[in-house]
């Protein structure tokens, strides 16, 4: 892996070092039995928010540190990646997609309220925009909040939330308009708020150790206060939010993909065959060379696209671009790692395998292949 030195500096170091250590100490040891528990304990919040992991990146003032240093948040997230559980990560980081928002657009009260008491890991957060029959189709979403004196009625539902199950405060998208994009807002709902109920924990095909929830809103009272920016704004607050997650997608792609990398190599090292390691036999050699170059071209223009977002740049069109083609390489290297270590790489006790599974749903989540080719063609002009 390139130490990539015109990104990071030497502050980025120690945090890679402090965040690598804390994984070492409190995930490593457990990380499997976690993954097959299908759950993290709620500690790990707790000392996460105490080692400072989960207020990268948010304003001092609200208990955060290294506001606006894109890549201290970089430096920690790929770290935070090294325990191999994908779905650890994003459990753990499901603040990052929830939380924004209120930090950025909530009152002042709702933000000072909220904020301290997530990035401390006392309270968890999540993100509720995904609908049972809307998926990526966000300016169509159907769950309504009606205004009612000091209060939203809200009656709809969720599907797809992560840590929808254990999250105390969850950032809502709801109707509060016209249909399409411009009657859209944004709602903090506290979990216990009479008519909002959480529904079972949903099975998935990877990130087994992330919890994943339908939430269901019958009559829900919310309080005026409770508006995230202002109403019918939500829709632009969303594609404000969605670059960072986007981010935050490929980087995840490309940690996976150098994790499938290492054990690739470690294999091909190790393992012989006809008297020899495999690695010595070209067509394995060639096929780990194509593997690091399909890394180093996606973890460069990755890095280029923080480096712009730090600046202060729009990277709509080049953000959807590195998140599809950082997913792209995670796909075909995490299927040549498996190929690779062959029957071994097929075993639930294998790292690769777990990759493998975890790594399916990165074109999916924060919005699909497709939509951001969609949105591609779109800044194209087409």
């Amino acid at each position: 892996m390139s130490d990539f030195q015109e990104y990071f500096d030497p502050n980025h170091q120690l945090i890679r070092d402090a965040v690598r250590r804390f994984v070492e100490r409190e995930i490593l040891p457990f990380v499997d039995e976690w993954e097959e528990a299908e759950g993290f304990p709620r500690e790990l919040y707790l000392k996460a928010g105490a080692a400072g992991i989960l207020g990268m990146g948010y304003p001092e003032a609200l208990g955060g540190s290294h506001e606006g240093d894109v890549f201290a948040k970089v430096a920690a997230s790929e770290e935070l990646m090294r325990c191999g559980s994908a779905g650890l990560v994003a459990g753990l980081g499901s603040l990052d997609i929830g939380l924004p928002p209120v930090v950025k657009w909530g009152q002042p009260a709702l933000r000072e309220r909220v904020a301290p008491q997530v990035l401390s890991g006392e309270k968890i957060m999540a993100l509720a925009i995904t609908e049972p029959g809307g998926g990526s189709d966000v300016a169509n979403l159907q769950t309504r909040a009606v205004r009612e004196g000091d209060c939203y009625r809200v009656s709809g539902s969720k599907t797809f939330i992560t840590s929808g199950i254990r999250a105390d405060f969850y950032t809502v998208a709801v109707r509060t308009g016209e249909p399409g994009f411009a009657g859209i807002s944004l709602l903090l709902i506290e979990k216990g708020t009479p008519g909002f109920s959480v529904g079972r924990q949903l099975k998935k095909m990877g990130w087994w150790a992330s919890d994943t929830a339908e939430l269901f809103f019958e009559d829900c009272r919310v309080p005026m206060a409770n508006l995230i920016g202002a109403e019918n704004m939500g829709f632009a607050c969303i594609m404000g939010n969605f670059q960072n997650e986007r981010l935050a997608l490929a980087l995840m792609a490309n940690m996976t993909s150098q994790l499938a990398l290492e054990q690739s190599l470690s294999w091909a090292r190790q393992r012989e065959a006809f008297g020899k390691p495999i690695g010595k036999f070209q067509v394995l050699k060639h096929r780990l060379a194509e593997m690091a170059t399909q890394l180093e071209v996606s973890r460069e223009f990755t890095y280029r696209q923080a480096a712009k977002m730090a600046a202060g740049q729009s990277v709509i069109k080049e953000i959807s671009m590195a998140k599809n083609f950082a997913t792209d390489t995670a796909d075909r290297i995490t299927y040549d790692a498996v190929q690779i270590l062959g029957g071994s790489g097929y075993m639930r006790d294998s790292l690769v395998e777990r990759l493998y599974r975890d790594n399916r749903i990165l074109s999916i989540g924060g919005g699909t292949r497709e939509v951001m080719n969609e949105i591609i063609a779109k800044q194209m002009g087409l």
